[in-house]
């Protein structure tokens, strides 16, 4: 791990990766991503599109943040793409292909989580952004 990574929040994790576009660095409990505070101008300088930050949950299988400030979003709501990392090391971590996440976001959001062969899926509630037609 990197000085950047290690100092880019105000916790230090048990565990970091690298994924295909993000970090992910793993904490004790719930409660430590939960409290956790980043430092937006550090991660934004990290070569990688976002920080992802987990730990196992305590009524959820895990839960996680995800910032990217250097893509124009400080903290993601719900981020889909991050679960996609998240599902497979927690599915090895816990023994199992279907998993039930909660991202603990201002607003909050409970993902699905389930292991398909090298692909996962998820699942959850969403809300209409955009509604139009294309004519080409």
């Amino acid at each position: 791990m990197t000085d950047e990574l290690l100092t880019a929040t105000d916790k230090k994790p048990i565990a970091a990766f690298k994924g295909k576009t993000d970090y992910m660095l793993v904490f004790e409990k719930e409660e430590d991503v939960a409290s956790l505070l980043p430092d937006l101008a550090k991660i934004a300088k990290i070569n990688a599109r976002g920080i992802i930050v987990t730990a196992k949950g305590n009524q959820y299988d895990f839960v996680s943040r995800f910032f990217a400030p250097a893509c124009g979003v400080n903290e993601d709501a719900v981020c889909g793409s991050a679960h996609t990392t998240l599902t497979p090391y927690w599915a090895g971590q816990l023994g199992k292909t279907e998993l039930l996440a909660f991202q603990l976001s201002e607003k909050t959001g409970e993902v699905h989580c389930k292991i398909l062969g090298d692909r996962v899926e998820l699942g959850g509630t969403a809300v209409l952004y955009l509604k139009g037609e294309i004519f080409i």
